[in-house]
């Protein structure tokens, strides 16, 4: 995946809030992952509408750091996604 790249979740893999725990988890058929505070906030911008290239934008301005730090950070993420099937692009 690149910034052109418009990511979104597979069928079955969705992002949720756990009221029970308190905190987001992603979940997948017969797996679960609970992303850290940085990530839930780049899964939150996954709609299968907008390009990666768009939702670093918005990081970079919420919150006021390096786009090429974000853009980073995110591009690592949705790849080790994407590795684990958990989001497509």
């Amino acid at each position: 995946m690149d910034e052109t790249s418009i990511p979104s979740f597979p069928r079955g893999v969705r992002l949720r809030h756990d009221e029970t725990r308190g905190q987001w988890v992603l979940l997948a058929p017969e797996r679960a992952f609970v992303p850290d505070e940085i990530g839930v906030e780049i899964l939150r911008l996954v709609n299968g509408e907008t390009r990666l290239g768009r939702i670093i934008d918005a990081l970079a301005e919420r919150y006021a750091a390096p786009r090429e730090e974000i853009a980073a950070d995110v591009l690592a993420m949705v790849h080790e996604l994407a590795a684990k099937r958990v989001l497509r692009g």
